[in-house]
């Protein structure tokens, strides 16, 4: 081939990529939606708007936290999938999402095939929150209260098929108990009306559980994960008093199947490095967070491994609706 020829045929596919490598290396170049199945003043949106205002320091473009309670996340992950996949639009998926798919029936996305992974910020318990006249001060009283007067005790949750629910499930699955569920748009509306007595007791997420914890207006009887945790040591996790409990919340960033991989990327990066920082870090750790910061490939992993989890509770626990 002539050399002007070769030159020319050689240059023309870096002359077609090159708009497509600017544009992106320019991302954001306008405000991102970042969509959450949670109410406003929960955990998520807590997290999520620490997260967007940390970003705009490093970006200069907002971040809109845009919530989206109903159906434990379901409406959050269909506006999602409705969105043009071009990096713009983010969705905030936590436990609760995947606890939904298993037990709510016409789930119609697919949480494996329908979102990939950018960041896993971190993690907390749920904790159980219990109104100050309940006459229950420690866990152990509380079962043996609620063996006492079954049906009678009422706990509040973020909706059927959210994790507060399941947690409250399977605390009743394992000790016998017979503790009836009180669904809630949102964790807010389930921690006021925890507040006023008109449920004895609630799971929220720590991030949205320790200012009422902190101010003396409910007590905490429990943590749902494994360990203690560092925020509220005094706090006994469940599994000490019931062998086998355990639920986990966590909070992550995915996009809709279709993203340019080079943004995700570049979201993946950002939010790790974020996250890690000592100051921004001590803040989420501040709120109940352990802070993980995963690259994409670690939150592909837990998801797998939370799917797996989730399944086998939801099993055990026999939640699930039937179509």
């Amino acid at each position: 081939m002539h050399p002007l020829k070769l030159l020319f045929a050689l240059a023309i596919p870096a002359l077609l990529a090159a708009p497509q490598a600017q544009a992106q290396s320019k991302y954001p170049e306008k405000p991102i939606r970042l969509i959450l199945g949670s109410a406003a003043g929960s955990g998520p949106d807590i997290i999520g708007r620490m997260m967007a205002d940390r970003l705009y320091e490093t970006w200069k473009q907002r971040i809109v936290v845009d919530a989206r309670p109903g159906a434990a996340g379901a409406i959050s992950a269909e506006l999602t999938l409705q969105a043009v996949p071009d990096g713009y639009t983010w969705m905030m998926l936590t436990s609760q999402l995947f606890v939904a798919s298993q037990v709510l029936a016409g789930i119609k996305f697919d949480l494996a095939r329908d979102f990939q992974s950018l960041s896993l910020i971190g993690t907390t318990p749920f904790v159980l929150l219990a109104n100050q006249q309940l006459p229950a001060k420690s866990l152990k009283e509380l079962i043996e209260l609620a063996k006492k007067q079954p049906g009678k005790l009422r706990y509040g949750s973020a909706g059927t098929g959210a994790s507060e629910h399941l947690s409250g499930v399977l605390l009743n699955h394992l000790t016998g108990t017979n503790m009836l569920h009180v669904p809630y748009k949102g964790v807010p509306q389930a921690i006021t009306d925890t507040l006023a007595n008109e449920v004895q007791i609630t799971y929220a997420v720590l991030p949205a559980a320790y200012p009422h914890i902190q101010g003396g207006r409910l007590r905490a009887l429990g943590v749902t994960t494994a360990k203690r945790a560092a925020l509220i040591p005094d706090v006994p996790a469940i599994g000490e008093a019931v062998p086998g409990y355990a639920m986990n919340a966590w909070y992550s960033i995915v996009a809709p199947t279709g993203t340019p991989a080079a943004i995700m990327n570049t979201v993946s990066t950002e939010i790790a490095k974020a996250v890690k920082e000592p100051a921004f870090g001590e803040r989420l750790k501040s709120s109940g967070v352990s802070i993980v910061g995963s690259d994409r490939a670690g939150l592909d992993a837990w998801r797998r491994d939370e799917n797996k989890r989730i399944i086998e509770l939801v099993k055990i626990s026999g939640a699930k609706e039937t179509k």
